[in-house]
């Protein structure tokens, strides 16, 4: 019975007194590995999310800016997020300046920190041999190689989550009560700064740390109580130091991006809190991502949260789905096996008045709700979902399998057979999913069937050194080969990070597997699609199969590019030319992917209005007058016809209006433009 509820200790002998350095050597080394994963090619031409690029370029231009999240230099309307995941490529930025690889520098640093990291935790929770399984098993997750190459928070968001980890692990095992205190509260304190990544989905594991806490602590009950209350104060203040700065700053500030009202609170509470969960209208909490105006033609959008769209239909299964499974499912079966048998072994034991480690405990309690939790939450979210959330997952679950695979080897009773009988399972969950889309390294199925019939017979055989090492390729085969290629396309598509094949998990898709945005590589609008490699009749570029281009980012005139298009740059110039001198070189209608590439690609001070959707009232109409009036802003940047994007519901506060009565169309011949965006003069 030990054996089923317990991830033994190593058993030293004679030859394992002194410390052994092969550990050491194996953990540099699958941090090399995913260093190299993340790193690879992030200097070839990327930047990862352009929304987010953009400001830590805006945000390297003031204090103000960096401080509260700036996406554009004048400091009009923050990022629809908190600013700590962008405080260190901001800080990147104004070091080695703008480029690309400045830009991802950072995720990669805090990817490597992060696997070295939960190797510290496991190692203290179980072993030397199940931390560096976990380890391996992080670094070889196909959505956390994705988004390691990417921009997006959630790489900062794992991070500061496995930190909180590591301080509730030593808590759990400190002998003093004032060391358990400590930490505790250092673990408040990392959870808080998730929560300054993105908002409410760091408090997704604040429950099941505390419940673990409380049945597990060393402490005396009433210690306990009065532990678990002080780290509470410790994450309030943590997690809302910031939302409080922005409210009683004294200067000048900008706008809160995705809020109603310009203040950080009904964010949290509205676009990146409840409204996740819970859906709504308006995208005040669900609808699609900001979805602007009405969908293009033939995108399938279904579900209160828009979130078939996004990362599949809400329900059980959305973890296994074909916009999700690839991305983390590859091991959660095993997960989810090795959570059965721990409780059952827990009940068994507590029957029998077994005694057991409270810190071991503790850590079952702390990473099995970790997984559930999110699972649940993340599953059964009726508002946005992106496949790439899933990340958050894999500490979790590389901690829980690591753990139940070295379990189930060191058995000695009839829990080895759970050995077999995992890679069996894994194994074909993972030929199911790659049968989904078989042009995408569709050999890895055939593969994995046969290094795990391998495994199964080794390990029936009772060659235990061989049978774990057969065990572990088989686990983790197909999950390293979509890493690695996901790792050897040097992807621009920051938007919907993703591994796996272009219709496979990338978030948002048309009825026939293909992204929106008209860039190449991607569908036309009317849908046609010429033959492998050719172009299509608009010119734009199929890839094989005719799939999506997995390096293209989404752009085009509604979601903005990389780079300034010729047409941008003679607009911005003719801009700069006769603004007279004003403030605001030139302000985008529209989304404000629209405007980031004026960002990125020059050093003017350009604006978006109305935020990442167009919606926010940031410039507000009376704020636009001003500018004007003052000479601050001359010119305008809109869509063909002077109608800008527009956010939920077809709102933008008013602007397009003002827009309409103040200012005229230039005409294209003067700066030797074309009629696809209209240049605006506009005066008080």
């Amino acid at each position: 019975m030990t054996a089923a509820v317990e991830v033994a200790a190593p058993v030293a002998t004679p030859a394992e007194t002194r410390p052994a350095r092969w550990p050491a050597w194996a953990l540099a080394a699958i941090c090399v590995a995913a260093g190299a994963l993340y790193v690879w090619q992030i200097g070839a031409g990327q930047v990862g999310n352009s929304y987010y690029a953009a400001a830590a370029k805006s945000m390297s231009t003031s204090f103000t800016n960096f401080l509260f999240g700036s996406f554009d230099p004048a400091g009009v309307v923050t990022v629809d997020k908190p600013p700590m995941a962008l405080w260190p490529q901001a800080v990147s930025v104004w070091l080695f300046g703008f480029h690309g690889w400045a830009v991802l520098l950072p995720q990669v640093v805090e990817g490597v920190a992060a696997v070295f990291l939960l190797h510290r935790t496991v190692r203290r929770w179980a072993d030397e041999k199940v931390a560096l399984l976990a380890a391996l098993i992080f670094t070889l997750t196909p959505i956390t190689v994705a988004i390691n190459r990417d921009n997006n928070p959630d790489t900062l968001l794992v991070l500061m989550l496995v930190a909180a980890a590591y301080a509730f692990t030593r808590s759990v095992q400190a002998a003093e009560s004032r060391v358990r205190t400590k930490w505790l509260l250092w673990c408040a304190f990392f959870i808080g700064c998730g929560f300054l990544t993105k908002m409410l989905q760091a408090w997704i594991v604040v429950p099941g740390f505390a419940l673990a806490y409380l049945v597990a602590s060393n402490s005396p009950l009433k210690r306990r109580i009065a532990d678990l209350a002080a780290a509470a104060g410790v994450l309030v203040v943590s997690s809302f130091w910031w939302v409080a700065l922005h409210a009683f700053w004294p200067g000048s500030k900008p706008y809160i991006g995705g809020s109603a009202d310009g203040g950080a609170w009904d964010l949290i509470i509205g676009y990146n809190g409840l409204g996740r969960v819970f859906g709504g209208s308006g995208n005040r909490g669900g609808g699609g991502e900001r979805m602007i105006g009405q969908p293009p033609a033939g995108m399938e959008v279904s579900g209160p949260g828009g979130g078939a769209m996004f990362g599949g239909q809400a329900g059980a299964t959305r973890m296994f789905d074909s916009a999700v499974g690839g991305q983390i499912s590859w091991l959660l079966p095993l997960s989810l096996l090795v959570l059965v048998v721990m409780t059952a072994g827990g009940v068994l034991r507590r029957r029998a008045k077994v005694p057991g480690d409270a810190a071991e405990r503790a850590g079952w309690f702390m990473w099995g709700s970790w997984l559930l939790v999110t699972m649940v939450v993340f599953s059964f979210a009726q508002g946005i979902f992106h496949p790439y959330y899933t990340t958050m997952l894999a500490p979790a679950v590389a901690a829980i399998s690591a753990a139940g695979l070295v379990m189930f080897w060191r058995a000695r009773s009839f829990v080895r057979f759970l050995l077999p009988v995992s890679v069996a399972v894994t194994a074909a969950w993972a030929f199911l999913v790659v049968s989904r889309d078989t042009s995408w390294h569709g050999w890895a199925r055939w593969a994995v069937v046969v290094v795990a019939a391998v495994a199964v017979v080794v390990l029936l055989l009772g060659l235990r050194r061989a049978g774990l090492v057969a065990a572990v390729v088989a686990v983790l085969l197909v999950p390293a080969v979509w890493s690695t290629a996901t790792a050897a396309t040097a992807s621009g598509n920051g938007v919907m990070p993703a591994a796996g094949p272009a219709d496979g998990g990338g978030g948002m898709f048309f009825r026939d597997g293909q992204a929106p945005g008209r860039t190449p590589g991607q569908t036309p609008p009317n849908g046609r699609q010429a033959p492998d490699g050719q172009q299509a009749p608009d010119g734009t570029q199929q890839a094989p199969n005719g799939r999506a281009n997995r390096g293209q980012q989404m752009g085009g005139p509604g979601f903005g590019g990389r780079e300034l298009t010729d047409e941008q740059r003679k607009i911005l110039d003719y801009a700069k030319k006769n603004s007279g001198g004003a403030g605001i070189t030139l302000a985008v209608a529209g989304s404000a992917q629209m405007a980031s590439p004026f960002i990125m690609g020059s050093d003017e001070v350009v604006i978006g209005m109305g935020g990442f959707s167009g919606s926010d009232n940031a410039p507000s109409v009376g704020q636009l007058q001003a500018w004007v009036s003052e000479g601050e802003l001359k010119f305008v940047l809109g869509n063909a016809g002077g109608t800008g994007m527009r956010g939920p519901g077809g709102t933008d506060n008013g602007r397009q209006e003002w827009i309409t009565q103040h200012c005229t169309a230039v005409d294209p011949a003067l700066y030797d433009g074309s009629s696809t965006q209209t240049l605006l003069e506009c005066k008080a």
